[in-house]
């Protein structure tokens, strides 16, 4: 029971101390989780971080969810999943029920305004951490550029190229594995 509480009490904090979503929570939840806590590698947390993109939901919402589940099982994936999405719903319920009144005014515009660039910050801060800690080469850092091209000017769906990336990843390990 005290691993579920220090579960759940965790990604609460990740959650109610987060502001700007899943990509915004990484760094958080790799210093809880690896840093902290070491209930994962730094090479487990990039592998879930994968996978929790290639999967339905929301990436912090679903780390957390592996997380629990290595831990502690299915209560362990419960408690972690409660933690995380809890103060979220909280709070919107909050701002609903006071706050909905407010959003024409000035200053909570101003607020939201100055809060989009820590947001940003904090997503480009994830993003360079985890790129660091990968062992990057320069046909990886070239179909990053292209990916992010193909997004942008080209409009192709994310979707399409994670699928074109897990195919191409396939055929590549298997034509390599074959020349050993």
């Amino acid at each position: 029971m005290k691993l579920l509480f220090k579960l759940f009490s965790t990604f609460f904090k990740i959650g109610a101390f987060t502001i700007g979503g899943g990509y915004a929570m990484l760094p958080l939840i790799e210093r809880e989780v690896v840093d902290e806590n070491q209930w994962l590698t730094t090479e487990e947390f990039m592998d879930i971080l994968a996978i929790a993109e290639v999967t339905p939901g929301p990436v912090a919402v679903n780390t957390s969810t592996y997380v629990g589940y290595k831990k502690a099982g299915l209560k362990g994936a419960l408690f972690c999943t409660l933690g995380t999405v809890l103060p979220s719903f909280v709070i919107i319920l909050l701002i609903v029920k006071f706050f909905w009144g407010y959003r024409g005014n000035p200053v909570v515009e101003k607020i939201f305004l100055g809060i989009r660039p820590a947001v940003a910050a904090l997503i480009f801060s994830a993003v360079y951490k985890l790129g660091s800690k990968m062992k990057l080469s320069v046909s990886m850092i070239a179909g990053a550029l292209l990916t992010v091209l193909a997004i942008i000017i080209l409009d192709i769906s994310p979707i399409i190229i994670i699928l074109i990336a897990a195919f191409g990843s396939i055929i590549y390990f298997k034509n390599k594995e074959k020349k050993i």
